[in-house]
């Protein structure tokens, strides 16, 4: 794409806060149970929102062309710190448990998951287990001006409009 000749913007989020409300997450969170190989590891989940903003930036305004962005929300946290955001702003009980990796894979095959996708996967969730992906971005705030929202926000305003319900 650099070479096409092209104006170009390119966009690069960490896991996003909606894998909780809408994603692969969302059934662990409604029965109470976030059960993923990422023992105590933090991510710094950005907001599907700020991905959209940013990229209607992009979309519209020249400055941003030849430009890269690496998306996150503003601080990094961990899988038993958002299960337990969404529990009191739901006012259930949710917890994370960390699985041993190989369950995970036969539990996800089981599930129709393909092999391949259920393994490659479960490196990803171990990835955040060894601390990969923790480090904070300015991409937010250098395309829009402001700082991402926090995962507090999505938190209380998805337990609001009734998506763990």
């Amino acid at each position: 794409m650099r070479g096409s000749g092209v104006d170009w913007t390119i966009l690069r989020p960490q896991w996003f806060a909606q894998n909780f409300s809408e994603g692969p997450w969302r059934p662990g969170i409604l029965a109470g149970t976030l059960a993923l190989p990422t023992g105590d590891g933090r991510t710094p989940f950005v907001d599907a929102e700020d991905i959209a903003e940013v990229a209607v930036a992009a979309l519209t305004e020249d400055r941003h062309s030849g430009r890269v962005y690496d998306l996150t929300g503003p601080r990094a946290i961990s899988f038993d710190e958002a299960a337990g955001l969404i529990a009191r702003a739901t006012g259930r009980t949710i917890r994370h448990v960390d699985v041993d990796p190989a369950a995970f894979i036969e539990r996800q095959v089981a599930a129709g998951a393909a092999p391949d996708l259920a393994r490659l996967l479960t490196e990803l969730m171990v990835s955040i287990a060894n601390g990969s992906g923790a480090a904070l971005s300015d991409g937010v705030e250098r395309a829009l001006g402001r700082p991402p929202r926090a995962f507090e926000t999505f938190v209380t305003e998805t337990a609001t409009a009734g998506h763990w319900n």
